[in-house]
């Protein structure tokens, strides 16, 4: 196992938490039996960033794209994050301890009104942790949040407040979802497919992959630990030589 004070560890770490649904199939269980071990999972990996004091890790947990699914998956998914959410609020001596703040990042206003009243509750009672921040993308789509930046520097721009010739990258990373955040280094994707998935499109520019065939309700903190160990080796030249 890997130690909290090895070097070479990433700063962000993004978790495409996929598999779920298949899981659950291959047992002949309801899809929905995946979401709560996929769930159990999301903590496992969460405390273990936290453990070696990893600065920033997403989550990808439901997608603006999620919402196509049968509408009984859907509300099921919900139910399962007022259930983690009140969960998080037992939590609180846990998180204080291991130092873990939760953040939430996607378009929380297309939400349950009380979701999005529990998931503010669970920022609020957090914020000031500072050991490992913990996102969960939720309502969360890499493109939109690009556009929605993009609108709002156009208005800005608009007003004269901005120069439009004068933006630069950095400008546009400010008015993205995770403004304070480091860019990701390492994404990681079980499951056996290979793709972003619209998750954190501008943040993931220079990340390294790390893809694994596990379904994410077998994944295990050993095998996070193999993702990292691997990025720990990757040289990494940022188009450079």
């Amino acid at each position: 196992m890997l130690e909290a004070s090895q070097v070479g560890l990433p700063r962000h770490v993004g978790i495409i938490m996929d598999g779920n649904g298949r899981w659950a199939k291959a047992r002949g269980l309801p899809r929905t039996d995946g979401h709560k071990r996929g769930a159990e999972v999301f903590e496992l990996i969460c405390d273990r960033c936290a453990d070696l004091g990893i600065p920033c890790v997403t989550f990808y947990a439901f997608s603006t794209e999620n919402w196509n699914r049968p509408p009984t998956e859907v509300a099921a998914i919900m139910d399962l994050l007022r259930h983690w959410l009140k969960k998080a609020q037992e939590r609180e001596v846990e998180n204080a301890r291991k130092g873990i703040r939760l953040r939430f990042i996607g378009e929380l206003e297309g939400l349950p009104e009380d979701i999005q009243s529990l998931a503010q509750d669970a920022q609020e009672h957090t914020r000031t942790h500072s050991r490992t921040i913990c996102n969960l993308a939720v309502n969360y789509g890499g493109r939109l949040e690009i556009l929605q930046a993009a609108r709002h520097l156009a208005a800005q721009c608009q007003t004269g407040e901005r120069d439009a010739l004068t933006l630069t990258e950095d400008d546009i990373s400010a008015a993205l979802y995770t403004p304070e955040y480091p860019d990701v280094d390492l994404l990681i994707r079980p499951s056996g497919e290979q793709r972003l998935s619209n998750f954190l499109l501008w943040q993931s520019a220079y990340a390294e992959f790390w893809y694994s065939n596990t379904l994410w309700p077998d994944f295990t903190a050993a095998e996070f630990d193999r993702a990292l160990a691997d990025f720990a080796r990757r040289g990494r030249r940022f188009g450079g030589i």
